[in-house]
């Protein structure tokens, strides 16, 4: 399976993947995956330039600047972190919150999910937290933030899976322990309320394009996720089955949201192929 997965990322993937599945698999070394995300930076200290396939323009977004504090982590290097805080706390609003989109994307080409807006958005926010949480980073934009994410969390009530799963990689790194694995808990009773999540059955959720589901794994990428315990045994067990069954003959995964721009296809699938595989791994359903 790992062979096939390489296979298809040498012949699809963006240099930051290839560096990235060499270092997840196959022993490669750190600097290179830093590198490459480095080319994505600006000198606001966030990240741009299509880092996050869906948006497309080259300035500084809260979401490319997550994902870049996120995989520099993944590979021991908290270099980004500090500036990328200072980034966050530049564009952040009263209560703390950073929007969805900045308006300096308000030309770039993006998704049409990438919506413009000032207001504060817990999604993004709990997003970023999470990842400045992971490195242990203090910054007082970090302090504000995670103050407007617990106010949101604590009365969530009608929600979505994509925010969801942003609530869950906030509770997951945030210091305070039992406050989040008390807040888990009801995030889980709403996931199930609301039938939020896809248990083999193909749930549809409303303003999603068919298919476009969140499963067990999504929420739990790893047994040790404060999310695993919303599941029972058999159905992560069985999610854990067609998420192998899902890989396709080059090697790969799909994604199950639309690809707006063609580009978007090929610059997603090796993500997604990466995440299958840690997810994989991290269950014991590879070595």
């Amino acid at each position: 399976m790992i062979g096939a997965a390489r296979s298809f990322v040498h012949h699809h993937a963006r240099v930051l993947e290839q560096r990235r599945f060499a270092f997840l698999f196959d022993g490669g070394p750190a600097e290179p995956v830093v590198t490459a995300l480095a080319a994505y930076r600006n000198d606001d200290g966030g990240f741009g330039h299509a880092l996050e396939p869906d948006g497309r323009g080259p300035s500084s977004q809260p979401l490319h600047t997550y994902t870049a504090v996120r995989l520099a982590h993944e590979v021991g290097d908290d270099r980004f972190a500090a500036d990328a805080a200072d980034f966050l706390g530049s564009v952040a609003n009263a209560d703390g919150g950073v929007p969805n989109c900045l308006v300096t994307a308000r030309d770039d080409p993006r998704a049409p999910w990438w919506e413009v807006s000032t207001d504060s958005d817990l999604l993004m926010t709990a997003l970023a937290a999470s990842a400045l949480h992971q490195t242990g980073v203090e910054h007082p934009w970090l302090d504000r933030a995670s103050a407007y994410c617990w106010q949101r969390i604590d009365g969530l009530g009608k929600t979505h899976p994509y925010e969801v799963n942003a609530c869950v990689q906030f509770l997951q790194h945030v210091p305070d322990r039992p406050r989040a694995e008390a807040a888990a808990a009801r995030l889980g009773e709403i996931v199930r309320e609301q039938g939020l999540v896809d248990l083999g059955e193909g749930q549809r959720t409303e303003g999603y394009a068919a298919g476009e589901t969140h499963k067990p794994h999504d929420y739990a990428a790893t047994p040790d996720s404060i999310a695993r315990a919303w599941f029972s045994h058999d159905e992560v067990a069985r999610d854990l089955d067609d998420l192998e069954a899902a890989r396709r003959d080059d090697g790969g995964w799909a994604f199950p949201w639309p690809a707006w721009t063609p580009v978007t296809e090929f610059e997603w699938r090796p993500i997604v192929t990466i995440e299958a595989l840690l997810t994989l791994r991290a269950y014991g359903r590879i070595s």
